[in-house]
């Protein structure tokens, strides 16, 4: 027994020794390799074992180092990761280099790339990667609460129709505020092609475009970084490069499949068929109280016994019997979302290519509208030599649309109609056959019979030569083309309204061509290790032709015959236009040591828009900029890692939106006189038309601290529009009813706040945080007479006042002794007209912007993403026509939010006593439905597991990522509706409206993305 235990604690004391010699503990510390600082915080790993430690705030480590493994892996955010192997003195004087990722960071501008550190301008990168899967129509939609300053609204629940995108807020009345984009240095038309009335909608021709495609997506919002672009920079200008392939690369295979669903969220609430009819009834008898002549009163009530027959009208039944038909989930579904992308790229010594393909297929929550887009993308650059290179980028879309009439209009309104009939109606007669009320088509029917189509054919191509002239001297030509035909048609037969009495069919067909030839020499070089000097000249000549033929066939046999050849009567009409410009620009740019920068730049453009007097405009513009971390006090101050002032001037133009012949006298030849043909004038000659003119000043600062762990750019901006493109009013007494002119002056201030923070950085833990925040101040400073927009002229244009303001009449309360709205007396006449009417509010936000937060741990990957907007309001025209306080009786339906009006003295609420139809207590344009349309919503929530590299490569795969995506889970608002952004005309003066509008969708998406 005694030797038996001597004998294992010899065994014991020797695994001691042995376990002792399979370690080897190595220390050291972590210095900054520009300053000798010590380092804390960096994690040192060993290659090949899970596990990390920290340096402590010396910069000191100790580590444990397992035998049969060597290399030590040194990492810390904002500095090149180092792998060393120690010596045999098991010390370690380790150093590292500040990485300058961001700052190096390519950065595409105006004919040309930069480095991130090397901007004078503000511009914004954004990676299409972190959006694409968003189900939204065209990739502007999902860019919303990315940029900072760029103030995205997504009005309908439509996949495919247009949004509502303004770069610094909104420039103009007329002409168009839409910033300019650019594709593969083709200049892209953005204006929706479309012609057949959905109510106020319209598509968004930024849909052809198939996000997947995209590499990079720059956003150019200053003076100094637009101003290369002249009259097309006014409105800011997005920049999208699509993908490329790599010289010497082998051919890369990535495929990308999602399906998934989407629904609507809460819907409006509505009152059941007894409650509607309490409204009434009560409705009618406040209505006799208060004009004895009109002899109503409980007796004669609408809603009593069917066996009461007064003056030959019998009773329809009391309150309690009627039923209650839900039409809102007939016309609402669960839809079906797909998207499929495949492409391929690679590369040999000479010779680069992409090659992509995608298919996606969003049905809208609104039976039967969709969306399909087909594409295909082919780009290609080839080496000639070493001083020559050409290439070319193909993009054909082809999109389907099976549209729908979701915004205003009774006649084929598919919303209108399930919303806005009386839930106490029956969808059938007294014979059973189906029918439509309250001026509304029956929703079944509209659903069944709807043939309302529309495709468009779509390429986007731009062929280039490069060639380097002399040393760093390159001449680049370029040819681009942006060809859209757009074809449309419906139908209505007679069982719907916009077909009665014998069907209505109409085609448009569309075709929109825009051309672009530029020229380029730049020149770029370096004297010395302290001076860098760039420069470009170029012109660009440009041409954009639009054709339309529109037919249209009343009067067809029976439902059978579709074709307008079928039609008793045909009409038809044409149009054609075209404008022209020309354009030379050069720029300038200087660097002194890498600290000191400053950029000049003029552009003069030659509009066949402006008259005789005015074609040419000059658009000017100068930046500075200050890299004060290159100054030797502030490398001291080890915090900071990055601190550049900027500063810039500079004028653009715009003439877009106005028509191609404004400046000129018109003739139509549509006229006859007794039979004979004939001329007259169509539109007055304005020889003095010029362009408009937006000058704009920006500040901005950009900072990085601790390494860029946490990063700021911040931006402070002042834009004056003068001269602004506005249509005025004629006497009739002319001939004419507006002419073009130069009359409006616009401001436009704020700022912008981007921040970026990495908060944890572990070997298998990461955690980021993006944060954008901006606010627009709008005013029109010169405008000598209002302008009225809008259903009812709800929206207001008038000097001092900014864009977009709701004119209204301010109801002030309800008074609890008689229910009666209290209106403001503007002009104190004792009486509420149109005099009282006044602005208040407006669609613009006092703060709007995003906040991500991406989480990365082992192989799974989370994102959380959140838009806001806070301060604007939206006017919900749809609870005018459902609160009518049952005056409406079977004209419209009444909300359930009516059943909390004032019914006796002493009741407190907002909701007046029922007494009639646009009178003072329910007055239209009235205050009580213009709300708070602040929000704050769930955009995205991705999930995703990419699946361990040695278990995809036995199948000799590169990587797979199984993924997860939802988005439109949470809205937080106080708005009453269903979606605040809603608005219910695409019309730029026309925003802000919630009328017949359906919701964005809530949905969950499931997918794979696989690379060979």
């Amino acid at each position: 027994m005694r030797t038996t235990l001597i004998y294992i604690l010899f065994l014991l004391a020797n695994g001691m020794v042995y376990a002792q010699q399979e370690h080897r503990d190595i220390s050291g510390t972590v210095a900054d390799a520009n300053n000798n600082k010590p380092l804390p915080g960096v994690s040192i790993s060993i290659q090949g074992i899970t596990g990390e430690i920290i340096a402590d705030e010396s910069g000191k480590f100790n580590i444990r180092v397992p035998k049969g493994h060597r290399v030590l892996t040194f990492s810390l955010v904002g500095y090149q990761s180092r792998d060393l192997v120690p010596g045999t003195d098991g010390f370690l004087s380790v150093s590292l280099q500040r990485s300058n990722r961001q700052l190096d960071e390519v950065v595409v501008v105006g004919y040309g790339t930069q480095k991130r550190k090397d901007l004078v301008g503000a511009v914004t990168k954004i990676n299409p990667a972190d959006t694409r899967h968003i189900p939204a129509g065209s990739f502007d939609a999902q860019l919303q609460g990315k940029a900072p300053g760029v103030q995205i609204t997504t009005n309908t629940g439509v996949p495919g129709e247009a949004v509502n995108v303004r770069l610094r807020g909104a420039t103009s009345i007329n002409a168009d505020n839409t910033p300019l984009y650019v594709v593969d240095g083709v200049f892209i038309n953005s204006s929706s092609l479309q012609t057949i009335s959905t109510g106020g909608k319209s598509t968004s021709p930024i849909a052809d475009i198939n996000p997947n495609d995209i590499a990079t997506i720059e956003i150019l919002k200053d003076a100094e970084a637009t101003a290369l672009y002249g009259s097309r920079g006014a409105n800011g200008v997005v920049l999208v490069t699509t993908k490329r392939g790599s010289y010497n690369q082998k051919p890369k295979i990535t495929f990308d499949i999602s399906g998934g669903s989407a629904w609507a969220p809460p819907l409006w609430e509505l009152t059941t068929g007894p409650e509607h009819a309490t409204l009434v009834n009560e409705w009618w008898i406040n209505t006799g109280v208060d004009n004895p002549s009109l002899n109503r009163n409980y007796a004669n009530r609408p809603f009593r016994p069917k066996s009461e027959v007064i003056n030959g009208v019998a009773g329809r039944g009391l309150p309690e019997e009627q039923q209650t038909y839900d039409r809102l989930s007939e016309v609402f579904r669960t839809a079906t979302l797909q998207r499929y992308d495949i492409s391929v790229a690679g590369g040999n010594q000479g010779t680069r290519y992409y090659i992509g393909g995608g298919y996606d297929k969003q049905e809208s929550i609104l039976k039967p509208i969709s969306f399909d887009r087909a594409s295909l993308k082919i780009n290609l650059d080839q080496k000639i030599g070493s001083r020559a290179q050409v290439g070319v980028s193909n993009t054909v879309t082809r999109s389907y649309r099976n549209q729908g009439r979701a915004g205003d209009g009774p006649a084929g309104g598919l919303l209108q109609a399930a919303l806005h009939t009386p839930t106490y109606l029956s969808p059938y007669n007294d014979e059973g056959v189906p029918v439509g009320r309250a001026g509304f088509d029956n929703v079944s029917l509209l659903i069944d019979h709807y043939d309302v189509n529309s495709r468009s054919l779509r390429y986007i191509g731009n062929l280039y030569a490069e060639l380097e002239i002399l040393p760093k001297l390159v001449l680049r030509s370029s040819w681009g083309l942006d060809y859209n035909n757009y074809d449309e048609s419906e139908y209505w037969n007679n069982l719907l309204i916009a077909g009665s009495p014998s069907g209505l069919a109409t085609s448009s067909i569309t075709q929109n061509s825009n051309w672009v030839n530029e020229q380029t020499l730049s020149y770029r070089r370096s004297f010395g290790s302290k001076h860098a000097f760039g420069a470009i000249v170029g012109n660009t000549l440009q041409q954009s032709v639009y054709d339309r033929t529109y037919l249209e066939g009343r009067g067809f046999a029976n439902n059978s015959f579709t074709q307008i050849a079928s039609a008793s009567a045909v009409s038809g009409t044409q149009s054609w236009s075209k404008n022209s410009l020309a354009s030379f620009f050069g720029k300038v740019d200087y660097s002194f040591n890498d600290r000191y920068l400053v950029n000049f730049s003029l552009r003069a453009d030659g509009s066949s828009k402006f008259g005789d007097n005015h074609k040419w405009g000059y658009f000017p513009s100068a930046g500075i900029a200050w890299r004060i971390i290159e100054e030797p006090l502030v490398q001291r101050i080890n915090a900071i890692s990055d601190l550049k002032l900027r500063a810039s001037y500079g004028i653009t133009g715009n003439q877009n939106g106005i028509g191609d012949f404004a400046a000129q006298g018109l003739w139509s030849g549509a006229v006859s006189y007794e039979g004979a043909a004939g001329i007259s004038p169509q539109q007055l000659a304005n020889q003095d038309l010029k362009w408009e003119r937006t000058s704009q000043f920006n500040i901005g600062l950009d900072l990085g601290l601790f390494n860029d762990r946490l990063s700021f750019e911040f931006n402070f901006y002042n834009k004056y529009t003068r001269d602004g493109l506005l249509q005025l009013a004629l006497p009739s007494t002319t001939g004419f009813d507006t002419y073009w002119s130069n009359a409006a002056e616009i401001s436009n201030k704020g700022f912008e706040l981007g921040i970026r923070s990495v908060n944890i950085v572990a070997k298998e833990f990461r955690w980021t945080t993006g944060i954008s925040l901006a606010q627009n101040i709008n005013k029109i400073e010169k405008l000598a007479t209002p302008l009225q927009y809008g259903s009812r002229n709800l929206i207001l244009q008038q000097e001092g006042s900014p864009l977009y303001s709701y004119w209204l009449y301010k109801q002030l309360y309800v008074d609890p002794e008689t229910g009666k709205a209290v209106y403001e007396d503007v002009n104190k006449d004792n009486a509420i007209t149109a005099a009282d009417r006044q602005v208040i509010g407006s669609v613009w936000p006092k703060l709007f912007g995003g906040i991500s937060n991406d989480f990365s741990f082992r192989n799974f990957d989370l994102g959380i993403f959140f838009s806001f907007q806070y301060g604007n309001d939206t006017y919900n025209h749809n609870r005018f026509f459902g609160e009518g306080g049952g005056a409406r009786d079977a004209a419209r339906v009444i909300f359930a939010n009516n059943l909390k009006r004032w019914q006796q003295p002493g009741d407190k609420t907002d909701v007046p006593r029922s007494d009639g139809v646009n009178v003072n207590n329910y007055l239209d344009g009235g205050s009580r439905w213009l709300e708070d349309g602040s929000f704050l919503r769930l955009r995205s929530l991705s999930l995703g597991y990419t699946i361990p590299k040695k278990i995809v490569s036995r199948i000799r795969f590169e990587n797979i990522r199984l993924y997860c995506l939802a988005s439109n889970l949470f809205l937080l608002t106080s708005y009453s509706g269903p979606d605040p952004e809603s608005s219910a005309n695409s019309s730029q003066n026309q925003p802000g409206i919630d009328l017949g509008t359906p919701p964005q969708p809530r949905s969950v998406q499931f997918g794979i993305n696989v690379t060979l």
